[in-house]
């Protein structure tokens, strides 16, 4: 799958296998959709990363190089703090259970969120604004086309007249 391999430097790099790029030149864009479901559900790279069957450093060169896709990670990272919040939130509320297979440190969880507030915070903020320039286009699209039916009505009674 991934094969360590030496860069000129000597430091050890990943050489993605070509099973997983789908050739030497040309990226296996496959892997994304499951790297990015892993990270909103686990928001841990490593872990979506595994969960796609890519080295880690595949998502984060992708990500630096893809405009789209550095916006699909935060977006499945704000994603992973809503769960997280939502989940944190249901155990302040409820208590853990007592079977529970693993103990959850809401203290941990708190200094988390708390620590990501801004980058969260400023992922809510474009989202709104994309959304905005959305409708403003919607808006500017409409408008040419009535526009251009008044002209060709215009130039209709002009025709007839």
């Amino acid at each position: 799958m991934v094969e360590p391999k030496r860069a000129s430097s000597g430091k050890r790099r990943s050489k993605i296998s070509a099973a997983l790029t789908g050739g030497e030149d040309k990226l296996n864009r496959h892997w994304r959709g499951t790297f990015l479901a892993g990270l909103a559900e686990t928001s841990n790279v490593t872990a979506a990363s595994a969960a796609a069957g890519v080295h880690p450093s595949r998502p984060y060169k992708v990500r630096r190089h893809e405009p789209e896709f550095a916006r699909a990670w935060r977006a499945a990272l704000l994603e992973g703090y809503e769960h997280l919040e939502m989940e944190l939130l249901h155990r302040l509320r409820f208590g853990e259970p007592k079977d529970a297979e693993m103990k959850f440190d809401n203290t941990a969880a708190l200094r988390l969120l708390g620590l990501r507030r801004d980058t969260v915070a400023r992922e809510r903020a474009i989202r709104v604004n994309e959304d905005l320039a959305a409708v403003r286009a919607s808006i500017q699209a409409k408008l040419a086309q009535l526009r251009e039916q008044v002209i060709a009505r215009r130039e209709e009674a002009a025709n007839h007249a």
